[in-house]
């Protein structure tokens, strides 16, 4: 690296330097030989901004593909209930591109970011006291490749598309398991939310595919769980107009414009169709300023500041990291930390160590080589659970991204009988929501007043949920 470049570099962390040493602290720093597969490992014991863990948690990578040239990172946290019987569950975070450290750290981890005042020190870090690690050990995976800490060895391997994350996320499972005989017999469930709606079932239909085909080890599958999923059915985001018309973002009249004018077909305007166009480009023009990931919430430059809890005002890191990602002095420097931006989500990203100099000059969103190779994923949902797979999709009921009622529509159109109707349920004596239940073992539930990342807004009632379902207690 000449010297230009060092300066660079050396200018670059001084804003992310923070970051950078959590970051590190995650990464395996030793290896633990396995008689399976080559796999790293690393048990972290002890983290900058905390301290001491009391509980476990480990990190590190599983080679998949041919000749594991994929390299894929995990973080691993044990139940702290009974890890020998409570379920094992693989979370995949949406994006597509979207690191698990946010599943990890602002969802539903055992650690959160502290939400105070960036002074220049490390940010510090809490136990989360809503943590679905209280009832399920959890692997939360770096899915697809190049996402997170995952990587490839070659330009090939660094190409992928749906199906291929799905086997990808079978050999893992498999390898992790044989490599920790001790949970083979634990339930296992695939999870997931936003984008991974599409993912996960496909996920879940390979190692259905495997466990049929008798492939070993055996995963004990039972079930998936998805959160305000993206499913591609095509007219999945046309239920954006109506559930904005229901929550007051748009007028009457011009709601019953857009009915007449576009029949329902809002994402596909016909170019012939003027009427329709303009009113979809007035009802754009309504929602600009609206916090899309939860109505309620403010808007706050490109990312709700409550997202990161790490962040602050005026004075903060997200501050100077928007500074730096604008900034004229340092071109192209967009690397180490991106704002994952798909289907309106935002989630916080980095790129693996090993090659996060040569990122530092290189390395942003458009990075991730994905393709789309799978457009609707509701006939999966059909087929696993006439396999008897159960199923639990939940939904925060003020997202804009992917409102509740276009979930509700896909899942009524699996024409599966009501087991029980439309009903509130309760956490602490208030309502936490709505749910339903169908035959064919899949539940569908609101969670009032939360927005696309449920849990981020409502851990209690997400933990309770969970807890509930898994335990196969109605909610």
């Amino acid at each position: 690296m000449d010297g230009g470049k060092l300066i660079l570099v050396l200018s670059y962390l001084q804003y992310v330097y923070p970051l950078f040493i959590i970051y590190l602290f995650f990464l395996p720093v030793h290896r633990t030989p396995s008689p399976h597969f080559d796999v790293s490992t690393s048990s972290v014991k002890y983290l900058p901004g905390f301290g001491f863990l009391p509980f476990q948690l480990d990190t590190g990578y599983i080679g998949v593909g041919e000749g594991e040239e994929v390299q894929l990172f995990y973080y691993f946290v044990k139940s702290e209930s009974d890890p020998e019987t409570d379920p094992l569950i693989l979370w995949i975070t949406g994006g597509p591109g979207c690191s698990s450290l946010e599943g990890l750290t602002m969802e539903f981890g055992p650690l959160h970011f502290d939400d105070m005042e960036y002074n220049g020190s490390l940010p510090t870090l809490s136990l989360n006291t809503h943590s679905w690690t209280k009832v399920a050990s959890i692997i939360f995976l770096d899915l697809p490749v190049k996402t997170g800490f995952s990587y490839a060895t070659t330009k090939k391997a660094n190409q992928t598309d749906n199906l291929q994350t799905g086997e990808h996320a079978y050999q893992f499972l498999q390898k992790w398991l044989a490599n920790h005989s001790e949970f083979l017999q634990n339930p296992i469930y695939i999870g997931g939310d936003s984008y991974s709606g599409t993912t996960v079932p496909i996920v879940v239909q390979t190692i259905s595919n495997g466990n049929d085909a008798k492939t070993k080890p055996m995963i004990n599958l039972k079930g998936y769980i998805l959160g305000n999923p993206l499913t591609i059915n095509p007219d999945e985001l046309n239920y954006r107009i109506p559930f904005a018309h229901g929550m007051g973002l748009l007028s009457d009249d011009l709601y019953k414009a857009l009915v007449s004018n576009c029949k329902g077909e809002y994402q596909n305007i016909a170019t012939n169709n003027s009427a329709c166009s303009n009113n979809v480009r007035t009802f754009n023009k309504l929602c600009e300023g609206i916090n899309k990931e939860h109505i309620l919430e403010p808007l706050c430059d490109s990312v709700s500041l409550k997202r990161y809890r790490s962040v602050g005002r005026k004075t903060s890191l997200y501050a100077k990291l928007h500074k730096l990602e604008n900034s004229m002095v340092l071109p192209g420097v967009k690397c180490l930390i991106c704002l994952c931006r798909r289907i309106g989500a935002s989630f916080l990203f980095i790129g693996p160590m090993m090659i996060v100099f040569k990122r530092l000059f290189m390395f942003e969103r458009g990075d991730l080589s994905f393709t789309y190779n799978v457009y609707n994923v509701v006939p999966y949902h059909a087929n696993l659970s006439a396999k008897g797979y159960r199923s639990l999709i939940y939904s925060g009921d003020h997202d804009l991204t992917i409102p509740f009622i276009s979930t509700e529509a896909w899942i009524e159109s699996l024409n599966y009988s009501v087991i029980d109707n439309w009903r509130k349920w309760i956490v602490n004596g208030q309502v936490a929501g709505y749910t339903k239940t169908y035959s064919n073992n899949l539940t569908f539930a609101t969670v009032k007043g939360s927005g696309h990342v449920a849990p981020l807004w409502k851990p209690l009632e997400c933990l309770t949920m969970l807890t509930k379902w898994i335990s196969y207690k109605q909610l």
